[in-house]
């Protein structure tokens, strides 16, 4: 019998299973694609001094293959609600470790979901500064530093759209999941629109010298190369998240052991190819030397715009930055969507605050969840952009990504009768590499330790919270000390 939801009371209401092969990768999509790739390609080109930064597309791309691998064999494994929750519980043993793990999970997501909301508000909110250059103005600007951890608050009319795009999601999102899978594939039209006239654009003013003009030592091994790959792949890998949204919604999607998988491996597949087509054709146009000059700018914030308007004129920066506007927006739509079921599952399987596993009583969609996530979500928008994709990645690769991959292995020795209707290809090459692509991103950088500390602040206040929760209601590990 399938897993309909996340182990939520007898008689309570459980999710729908309203989301067909086509919504879930189109939603997947929408997550990956969003705002990031319209804003990143001067910071990667700048990472990497040079057209070379390909390679961090290239390799963030085949490293999104072999975590994808993961998550598809997962997915079709366990495919209630819940996502990396449901996985972690299972492979580090649900009455044991994985509760502990499972729990820091939410607790991270609790940050992290938002981090990744407030991105794609923050960069559809600069690319409107395209129209509206008086959004940029500071209105204020400061620096919080506690020990090792800062934080740069940059706040500017920029900062109110951001926070208005997110409440508009919310509002969107309060209701019921058939409606919401027939709105993603409306949005999903705007994105591959976008998608489209931007590539062509591209291809059809296409300068092969200018893409390829490489700085003398490109390639040369040197610890500059290292770190600035490093640096590439981190916003690369960023870029290309949003492969795994469908897991976190298996409890409402229709056959899920067949459709998780597809739309998880689909999505990466086809994104990878839209990435690399894309940006190659944008350095045709626009010289990597310009572009690492707008990476200290304004200008980086809307470069599509720039670089339509170089090709076509004012009238085409304006229309393909709304297109832009457009997608970020049904990215957020879908990461918002995505993660409000996560602390719901967790809530439900009594591992998390009871209030997140409340369900709308007619639609039946995580209520608390989703009003949560959105509102810490609005704050984050008053974040600095960098700062929040930096410490998004790094938080999710410490205490989700590596932790789920190892899980894997230690589910496959634990639990050899579970039904594995999706196997990873190539077990277990591709859950090595992706770890040794996600430890490689994570020490590999400039100032690396800076994002590390977060990540470990939430780490030992997580386990605080979780030891205080599981002694009051005798779980493990004080469950085994009562009884001895």
């Amino acid at each position: 019998m399938e897993n309909h939801s996340a182990s939520a009371p007898a008689g309570a209401p459980e999710l729908i299973r309203g989301m067909n092969l086509r919504s879930a990768t189109a939603l997947n999509m929408l997550d990956m694609i969003g705002v990031g790739p319209f804003i990143t390609l001067p910071l990667i080109i700048s990472a990497m001094g040079g057209p070379q930064a390909m390679l961090g597309w290239i390799l963030g791309a085949v490293f999104a293959l072999c975590d994808g691998l993961v998550w598809a064999e997962l997915g079709a494994s366990l495919p209630g609600a819940g996502g990396s929750y449901r996985y972690l519980s299972e492979s580090y043993n649900p009455q044991k470790l994985g509760r502990w793990i499972s729990f820091l999970f939410i607790w991270q997501l609790s940050f992290s979901a938002p981090l990744s909301i407030a991105s794609g508000c923050i960069g559809l909110a600069q690319y409107a500064s395209y129209i509206w250059p008086g959004l940029q103005t500071p209105l204020l600007a400061h620096q919080i530093q506690l020990g090792g951890l800062q934080a740069g608050i940059a706040v500017n009319g920029a900062s109110f759209v951001a926070a208005g795009v997110c409440l508009f999601a919310v509002f969107l999102l309060y209701r019921r999941i058939t409606f919401i899978g027939r709105l993603s594939q409306w949005l999903w039209i705007g994105v591959v629109l976008t998608l489209l006239w931007v590539i062509a654009a591209g291809v059809s003013h296409f300068n092969p010298h200018m893409a390829f003009s490489f700085p003398p030592g490109a390639f040369h091994f040197s610890e500059g190369f290292v770190t600035g790959l490093g640096s590439a792949m981190l916003i690369a890998t960023y870029d290309y998240w949003g492969y795994y949204n469908v897991c976190f919604l298996g409890g409402e999607v229709e056959n899920p052991t067949r459709n998780i998988p597809r739309a998880v491996m689909g999505s990466i597949i086809l994104v990878a190819l839209i990435y690399i087509t894309m940006n190659i054709s944008v350095l045709g146009v626009l010289p990597w030397h310009e572009l690492m000059q707008t990476a200290g700018s304004n200008v980086h914030f809307y470069v599509i715009s720039v670089f339509m308007q170089r090709i076509y004129g004012h009238w085409a920066g304006l229309a393909v930055t709304v297109l832009i506007m457009w997608t970020a927006f049904a990215s957020v739509f879908s990461l918002l969507l995505g993660y409000s079921r996560v602390p719901y599952a967790a809530a439900a399987d009594g591992n998390y605050f009871k209030s997140f596993a409340k369900l709308h009583p007619e639609h039946r969609f995580p209520t608390v969840s989703l009003l949560a996530l959105g509102g810490v979500a609005c704050l984050f928008c008053f974040l600095q952009l960098a700062e929040v994709i930096a410490a998004l990645v790094v938080i999710r690769i410490l205490l989700q990504f590596l932790v789920q991959t190892i899980g894997l292995l230690l589910l496959r020795r634990r639990r050899p009768d579970l039904p594995r209707p999706f196997r990873m290809w190539l077990y277990p090459v591709p859950a090595v590499l992706a770890t040794i692509g996600f430890v490689y991103v994570l020490i590999a950088r400039t100032h690396s330790m800076r994002e590390i500390r977060y990540a470990l602040v939430l780490v030992v206040v997580g386990t605080g919270l979780y030891l205080l929760r599981a002694r009051r209601r005798r779980e493990w590990p004080f469950l085994a000390a009562s009884r001895t």
